[in-house]
């Protein structure tokens, strides 16, 4: 599956982005998808996941009550929805997808496929 990662900008402190992530494929929904950032100099770090009907759901506490991660099967996308944002947010996100896990993953290793990257800044 290829992914392709859009929404990325420039928002002030408190502003709101919503990322998206298109999958290619006919098996989008047999695939766990996950988000991921990464700051300058730091490593990166997991965001937050949605396993295979969007019910089940699993974020980093540092998102949780701003980002919620949902998914359209029928149309082969992945949301990031992202509210309150901080000036802490500001960070490359990638989509991660794999059809081996059944349940949301939180470690980079447990996802095969990979977006490109879309850049977020946020202006305090």
């Amino acid at each position: 599956v290829q992914l392709q990662a859009s929404g990325g900008g420039l928002v002030q402190a408190g502003g709101s982005l919503r990322l998206s992530c298109a999958a290619s494929g006919r098996t989008f929904r047999t695939y766990v998808m996950g988000w991921f950032r990464q700051a300058p100099g730091k490593e990166r770090e997991f965001v937050a996941a949605v396993g295979w009907s969007g019910v089940t759901t699993d974020y980093t506490d540092s998102v949780k009550g701003r980002f919620t991660i949902s998914r359209d099967n029928a149309k082969n996308t992945v949301y990031l929805q992202m509210n309150s944002l901080k000036p802490e947010d500001t960070a490359v996100y990638y989509c991660a997808a794999d059809n081996r896990l059944t349940r949301p993953g939180r470690r980079s290793n447990e996802y095969t496929y990979w977006g490109q990257g879309t850049l977020v800044t946020v202006s305090s």
